[in-house]
This record gives structure tokens, C-alpha cells and sequence, in this order.
């Protein structure tokens, strides 16, 4: 279950991060917003490539703890960033009214809440057997 939610969490944000170029994210992006258009735009795409690499890279990494610990801190960000993009509701350049925009961003963030439950649950439930078993 949790592996589903962390990777129903990641299609999310990348396909939010599809809309978010068709909504020009980059006007609302500090350092961003400050260069000409067309190179803002490229650079906020194209800064993609290393951060999914990143993301894929440590969240499906060998390494056990390295992978669970990209995974939390991956599921915080999409909670951070849903709260993010709920307090810029009402800034003037932010565009990602429509259902399919909140329901991507929204649903990242729900994403990421529950896999952190399903976490602190599985683990609840294995010292709890591990409990059982001693007495």
C-alpha cells in the first residue's frame, strides 16, 4: 500500500508539473520571475530533468533506509507544496483554479499525508507483533 501511495504521490506532482507549464508556474517562482520569458520558461522545464532524476533516483534506491527517508521527506514536500499553492490562492498571477489543477495538487498532497499514516502504521503494527511475539 505504501509503495502505491508514494508512487500515486509522484504521478501526481509530475502531472501537475505538466499543467504547471501550460500555467506558467515560473511567473510565481522567485529568481524565476525575474528573467525574460522564454528563458524562464526553458529553465523552469528543463530544471525538471535533475529533480525527477533525483526523485526516482533516491526513491526507488537500493539502499532500504535511504529509500524510506527520500520517501518521507518526498511526502512532506507534497503536503509543504499543497500549502504553498493554497496560500498563493489569491495572489494575481496564480492561475490553477480549474478542478483538474486543484484536484492535482490537492491530490499530491492527500497522496503524501497518507502515505506518511500508512508509515507510521505499518510501523505501530510491526512493534506491536514484534510485542506480542516476546511476551
Amino acid at each position: 500500500m505504501k509503495n502505491l501511495l508514494f508512487n500515486l504521490g509522484l504521478a501526481t506532482l509530475s502531472t501537475h508539473e505538466l499543467d504547471a507549464v501550460t500555467q506558467s508556474e515560473w511567473h510565481l517562482l522567485y529568481i524565476l520571475n525575474n528573467l525574460p520569458e522564454q528563458i524562464a520558461a526553458n529553465t523552469f522545464v528543463v530544471a525538471h530533468v535533475p529533480l525527477f532524476t533525483i526523485i526516482f533516483w533516491l526513491g526507488f534506491n537500493e539502499n532500504l533506509k535511504v529509500r524510506k527517508w527520500t520517501r518521507i521527506i518526498f511526502s512532506l514536500f507534497l503536503i509543504i507544496h499543497a500549502g504553498l499553492h493554497k496560500a498563493l490562492e489569491n495572489h494575481p498571477l496564480y492561475t490553477f483554479n480549474s478542478l483538474i489543477s486543484k484536484c492535482l495538487i490537492f491530490g499530491a498532497g492527500l497522496f503524501g499525508l497518507l502515505y506518511l499514516i500508512a508509515l507510521i502504521w505499518e510501523t505501530y503494527s510491526t512493534k506491536t507483533e514484534t510485542q506480542n511475539f516476546m511476551n
